[in-house]
């Protein structure tokens, strides 16, 4: 069947090309998908499936919670996909078999044929005879040689990433007295036009993957007596009529190719020219590795720097240790899995000496949640100095936080006010999962009563349950890293291992949070956490 394409844009807006193989695939949250989006919360784990039938390709919902569009009609049933079909699941949009935007089209590959033509060489063939040690082969010359020498010269000089590869063209040209070339780079699976002399390329198939696949340079001494091109047009009004194709590798890999023609040149490419090409190319290629390692390790130490501040100071917007409050035990804690985290938890003073419980969950990890965690604890506090009705503190608080909410982005939210003094309280729950509270003869309750997550819809209007926590009461409000995290058999925690653990009664809310804590370590077995762990416990002491 013809090769598709998927083009996945994802909510951060970066763009990836995949090459769909005729076999079934999987979309969604979990890493056992095909396609994992493991970062995008509002795919479900296991979210829709594209697959193969006959010459057609076909997409299907797998009854994900959020659903799925289909050129922007929800997806009830398995439709057929046709070119340029766009399909929405979570913060992702994917496009089939996507058309090549204009500015893509630098380079054209030709149909698959075999060339009968090609004269292919090595990285090791080309050394020798570059060094005259080819029986019946006079050497390279001079110039050849100077243009090593100055290969080597000039690439051995620190540049930026990105200026590298118009010095390797120009070298390219200039030493084998090219009029055009082009360096393309394997980037994903895709080649990327990285410096280019000239325009509209055709360069077959049948040479791009001899070139990658088995690391061959290549040289067609005349074009117009070549099968794979005399049906190209475009090369025949070029009036090219030698050109070659080598390799950019290492040892290990190879990191592209290097392409050269002379549209009007008299003389035909040589085997000296393309021994010289191939060992300037991978002379080439070992800088842009280099280049690229350097780049990465910069790159990284200013990332952990980063992380590190970022860390302490994240780990100043959440308490330090729980307020002293008469009569009341109180733990919170907040394990992120990255440096930092979008799990906020809070003790927050309110008007008539209540206390305002807070935890609060930004959809995905990293930075970005970091970032939405610090706004969010922000607008807490102002909204705690002016806002008494917790329905009405929700309300604005999502009003405010959805304002400036990235798309694909969202916040659960549990905030309870509690009165020290008479064990009674307020609570909004958005879309959180429901907390327990632990009465003191053993039977669990859920509060669930509030409205959805903050920060997607700018106009909705929460409602307050209220309660009492009476003496020997527990409550344990918790994010979903705990009841989501997995086994090394791939098996979740899950809320009925939490309720089981919760009918013990407790010693203290420090010690209960230590137990449940470790429950959730022991269960996953020295699997890294997929997602921050916190938890507060609140108890009422027996008076």
């Amino acid at each position: 069947m013809p090769v598709q394409e998927l083009r996945v844009t994802d909510s951060h807006g970066a763009v990836q090309t995949l090459r769909l193989e005729a076999r079934r695939l999987t979309l969604g949250r979990a890493l056992e998908n095909d396609l994992p989006f493991p970062d995008d919360l509002l795919l479900s784990r296991r979210h829709l499936a594209i697959e193969p039938d006959g010459s057609s390709w076909f997409v299907e919902d797998l009854g994900s919670r959020n659903g799925t569009l289909l050129n922007g009609h929800p997806l009830r049933d398995r439709q057929k996909l046709d070119p340029g079909a766009q399909i929405e699941a979570g913060g992702l949009r994917i496009e089939f078999n996507a058309s090549i935007p204009r500015h893509e089209r630098t380079v054209v590959f030709l149909p698959q044929k075999e060339s009968g033509r090609l004269l292919s060489a090595s990285i090791h063939s080309s050394v020798d005879l570059l060094a005259g040690r080819t029986p019946g082969r006079k050497d390279g010359g001079a110039a050849r040689v100077e243009a090593l020498l100055e290969a080597g010269r000039t690439l051995a000089a620190h540049r930026p990433l990105d200026e590298i590869f118009p010095v390797i063209l120009n070298l390219a040209v200039k030493g084998v007295g090219a009029q055009r070339g082009l360096v393309l780079t394997l980037e994903e699976g895709r080649l990327v036009p990285r410096a280019v002399k000239g325009d509209d390329f055709h360069i077959s198939r049948a040479v791009r993957d001899r070139v990658l696949e088995h690391r061959e340079s290549l040289l067609v001494h005349d074009v117009s007596q070549d099968e794979v091109f005399q049906g190209s047009l475009t090369m025949a009004e070029q009036r090219v009529r030698s050109l070659m194709a080598v390799p950019l590798q290492t040892d290990t890999q190879v990191l592209g190719l290097v392409y050269v023609d002379s549209p009007g040149f008299i003389r035909d490419f040589t085997e000296e020219d393309l021994a010289l090409l191939t060992v300037m190319s991978n002379i080439a290629a070992v800088r842009i590795e280099h280049a690229r390692l350097l780049e990465v390790e910069q790159a990284e130490k200013f990332h952990q720097r980063e992380l590190q501040q970022a860390a302490e100071i994240q780990s100043n917007f959440l308490p330090a240790v729980a307020p002293d409050v008469p009569g009341y035990e109180l733990a919170g804690q907040s394990i992120p899995c990255r440096s930092v985290g979008g799990d906020y938890f809070d003790f927050v003073p309110l008007f008539g000496n209540r206390m305002a419980i807070v935890l609060g969950d930004v959809a995905g990890k990293g930075m970005a949640a970091a970032l939405m965690m610090a706004s969010l604890q922000a607008r807490v506090h102002l909204l705690a100095e002016e806002e008494q009705n917790l329905s009405h503190f929700v309300t604005r608080l999502n009003r405010s936080v959805a304002a400036t909410c990235p798309a694909g982005r969202f916040i659960t939210l549990f905030i309870l006010a509690l009165d020290p003094a008479t064990g009674k309280f307020t609570y909004v729950n958005a879309g959180h999962n429901p907390p327990y509270i632990r009465r003191s003869g053993g039977k669990l309750e859920q509060l669930t009563e509030g409205g959805p997550v903050i920060g997607i819809l700018k106009a909705m209007s929460y409602t307050a349950a209220s309660g009492s926590l009476h003496p020997g009461d527990t409550l344990v409000i918790y994010s979903d890293g705990l009841t989501e995290a997995i086994s090394p058999a791939d098996e979740e925690f899950g809320e009925k291992r939490l309720e089981g653990l919760l009918h013990d009664s407790p010693a203290s809310a420090q010690s209960l949070l230590e137990d449940l804590f470790g429950a959730t370590r022991g269960f996953m077995a020295g699997r890294a956490p997929a997602d921050d762990l916190t938890m507060v416990v609140v108890r009422r002491l027996n008076q």
